[in-house]
């Protein structure tokens, strides 16, 4: 499970737009079956926006590129 925050700090740093490439990489193989996207809300980590929760791990200031690179390790 991934967890997103949206908070409007998230939001203004592409949390949104993060949401949705995240989404479609989901759709695809490895990802495909084994991903859940959770959209919180305000995790109170705003000065690192975007914020995301994957295993135990908070990952800040982050983009899709490198989360996909993350889940696809913790696959193999």
């Amino acid at each position: 499970m991934i967890f997103v925050c949206t908070g409007s700090d998230c939001k203004k740093a592409g949390a949104k737009g993060l949401c949705q490439e995240l989404k479609e990489s989901f759709k695809k193989s490895p990802l495909k079956g084994n991903c859940k996207l959770i959209k919180t809300k305000c995790i109170d980590h705003c000065k690192s926006a975007p914020v995301v929760i994957l295993n135990d791990h908070f990952y800040k200031k982050t983009n899709s590129d490198q989360l996909l690179k993350e889940l696809e390790k913790k696959l193999k």
